[in-house]
């Protein structure tokens, strides 16, 4: 049987306050919201110091903690906000197809290495925008399947959506996601890498 670890509360601020707030504001784009999920989450661990087992880092069980928190965070506001009338009618890339289904003008040609472009502070500062321009449900979907990394069945729980329009509602934040960084990033010449 592994020993089990005693977690020190004390030190937790100091050492995990600001990598759990960064980790937050990513998923949730909303500074108080944020700040609130931390405190649960130090709060929540420190009840619960009893059942850390020890067998993970302390920084791992507390990221735990948190990615609960966020997911009930989620939960609560899917429940409170109910999707836009227009979330289920009109197809946001009409426009870029044909009678026959082909591109009538393609994405544009981001180029460079997708993980290279993620690594530019600069580019993440963009993308946040633009993921902070999305409609509430959009940006929670994408956020849960993307950054999370959630399965279909836990997200359309989270969010009290069919699978059906789960899928509707990723297509479409990818597509204002793709149509905004085009926009805003490769359509500069930062995004060019010159």
């Amino acid at each position: 049987m592994a020993k089990r670890a005693n977690p020190d509360p004390s030190a937790w601020v100091d050492r995990y306050g600001d990598y759990l707030f960064r980790y937050a504001m990513l998923r949730l784009r909303d500074r108080p919201a944020a700040e609130d999920m931390v405190q649960e989450t130090f709060l929540a661990a420190l009840k619960g110091r009893g059942t850390f087992s020890g067998d993970s880092s302390e920084a791992t069980w507390l990221v735990g903690i948190l990615k609960h928190k966020i997911a009930d965070h989620f939960r609560r506001r899917a429940r409170e906000a109910p999707l836009a009338e227009g979330d289920l009618g009109e197809h946001p890339d009409a426009g870029h197809f044909d009678g026959v289904g082909h591109w009538t003008n393609g994405p544009a040609e981001w180029g460079g290495n997708p993980a290279d472009l993620y690594r530019q502070g600069e580019f993440l500062d963009r993308f946040r925008m633009c993921l902070a321009g999305l409609s509430p449900n959009h940006a929670n979907a994408f956020t849960l399947r993307e950054i999370e990394g959630l399965g279909t069945a836990e997200i359309c729980k989270v969010l009290g959506v069919s699978e059906t329009n789960l899928w509707v509602i990723l297509h479409r934040a990818r597509a204002l996601l793709r149509r905004c960084l085009e926009a805003r990033w490769f359509g500069t010449t930062a995004g060019k890498g010159s």
